[in-house]
């Protein structure tokens, strides 16, 4: 019991030092070396936990989408009107990507780079499940504009990435009323005003 410990320790060792310097020094300037030297492990540890740098990156990202679309989706109920299970979903997103700053950041620099692989994309589109299920919902009802779901990705909740790297530099500070403003602006995008 003491080893399965100590070997899920050091595989997220790897994985938060992996998320900690792409976001800092990106893909292409994160060598194996740096991420094992950060996780405290030797080198040859990684290979134990990942078949190379490329698996390495694409688990991480599978494993923050989870973590991520989890606790987004954690109080969201599929009986909950269109317009409410949105504005909870989207509040959530919100909170993690400004709650888990790190993990948020590292998600958006995924989603805007070819080194995540597409099987891996597919994996975390389908964490996203229930809010594209919500959106088909509301696009039958007449509530969501007939658009593509990348289209109200786009729209809806990428803003947020924005809005989290633009504070994480000090050029904005995000209050309440800002969220509530931000919220309403991602919802006035997607609903459709017949």
């Amino acid at each position: 019991m003491a080893k399965l410990k100590k070997s899920i320790e050091k595989r997220n060792a790897l994985v938060k030092a992996t998320i900690e310097l792409v976001n800092n020094n990106g893909f292409h300037a994160t060598p194996m070396s740096k991420i094992a030297k950060m996780a405290s492990v030797s080198p040859a540890t990684i290979y134990l936990y990942f078949e190379n740098k490329q698996d390495l990156v694409n688990q991480t990202y599978v494993d923050m989408k989870a973590e991520y679309t989890k606790y987004a989706f954690e109080t969201y109920k599929e009986s909950m009107p269109v317009e409410e299970g949105f504005k909870l979903i989207w509040k959530r997103i919100a909170d993690f990507k400004l709650k888990e700053c790190e993990s948020a950041m590292f998600l958006a620099q995924c989603d805007n780079t070819p080194m995540i692989d597409e099987s891996s994309r597919q994996e975390g589109i389908k964490h996203l499940q229930p809010l594209l299920d919500l959106w088909g919902r509301g696009k039958k009802e007449g509530i969501i504009k007939p658009m593509s779901d990348y289209l109200l990705y786009a729209y809806s909740i990428n803003p947020l990435s924005f809005l989290m790297i633009s504070q994480k530099r000090g050029a904005f500070t995000l209050d309440k009323t800002h969220i509530e403003e931000a919220y309403e602006a991602a919802w006035n995008s997607i609903k459709n005003c017949k």
